[in-house]
């Protein structure tokens, strides 16, 4: 079965891999606890009777909320979400292509949707920083930016420029499959790792997996990722496996010219599985050939 995506399309997304991770994750999970989720790729497709999504960020978290809050009518949703579209005049490629584009495209035959929608989407961005309370002005620049990215200035501000992207079918078919996903019994936490677990029993058949912010790749999301926090992972991954917890964690090993010394050492302690990695930098878009992803656990296959 082909995998299903986040309608989030977040950065570091899994859901390539999930073919590969699923024959590695335990069978009958009671709950899935997915400590850093992200855009809940992974979570949206490991069948299980409970889910667990954290994450620290909490506008990832709010996203989540707010697209849950909607679980029940897509087509209200898409209704409301075509309205704000309309409203700042952005590209709807899932209904149509107007002329405006179609003369872009004549000229700017690769970046024809961020040309017309740079406009409204420096509109929308604007009614956002002014705002931040309005998580639907945010999930449509999640959209409409440049790799989908959700990325804040110090100031506080979104600065993530516009992205020769639109609102098209796939990100309907994101939704509806979201969407009746959402429908099952999912909590939602914005922790530190080690907090969400002084707030969440966790039982014999649950299962936890770690998907953090890889210490040697270059991403906004991973630049906030130290050392410091890498080792404080490992710690606690020992403590868990210590109270019999099982858990699962996805990790870059060898990426480019670099290598994760303190990954390559504590790992040797538990089950090591390569994965087939796609890892993609947002600088050139290329797959890197000389990255080596790992799958740890605690528990044999």
């Amino acid at each position: 079965m082909k995998p299903k995506r986040s309608p989030l399309f977040y950065v570091g997304d899994k859901y390539k891999l999930m073919p590969q991770l699923l024959d590695l994750f335990p069978n009958n999970i009671e709950t899935f606890i997915d400590v850093f989720a992200g855009g809940g790729s992974v979570s949206l497709n490991t069948p299980a009777k409970k889910y667990i999504i954290n994450d620290n960020n909490p506008y990832i978290i709010s996203l989540h909320r707010f697209l849950m809050s909607y679980h029940s009518d897509f087509d209200l949703f898409r209704e409301y979400m075509y309205k704000l579209i309309n409203e700042f005049k952005l590209s709807c490629s899932e209904v149509g292509i107007n002329d405006d584009i179609i003369e872009l495209k004549k000229i700017y035959k690769k970046t024809y949707f961020s040309k017309y929608n740079k406009p409204g989407y420096l509109q929308l961005r604007d009614c956002f920083n002014i705002n931040k309370e309005k998580i639907e002005y945010l999930y449509l620049l999640l959209i409409y930016g440049f790799n989908h990215m959700i990325r804040f200035n110090r100031n506080g501000e979104f600065n993530l420029p516009v992205g020769n992207v639109d609102w098209n079918k796939n990100v309907s078919n994101a939704l509806r499959a979201y969407f009746i996903w959402s429908k099952q019994g999912i909590s939602l936490f914005n922790e530190d790792f080690e907090a969400l677990f002084d707030k969440v029993h966790i039982g014999i058949n649950d299962f936890c997996y770690f998907d953090p912010p890889y210490l040697i790749t270059n991403s906004e999301y991973n630049s906030r990722w130290s050392e410091v926090d890498e080792r404080r992972l490992y710690t606690y991954l020992d403590l868990l496996n210590e109270k019999g917890v099982k858990w699962g964690l996805s990790n870059m090993l060898r990426h480019k010219e670099k290598n994760n010394d303190l990954l390559e050492k504590w790992s040797k302690r538990y089950y090591i599985y390569n994965v087939q990695s796609n890892y993609i930098s947002k600088f050139d878009n290329s797959i890197k050939t000389n990255s080596r992803e790992i799958y740890v656990t605690n528990y044999g296959r």
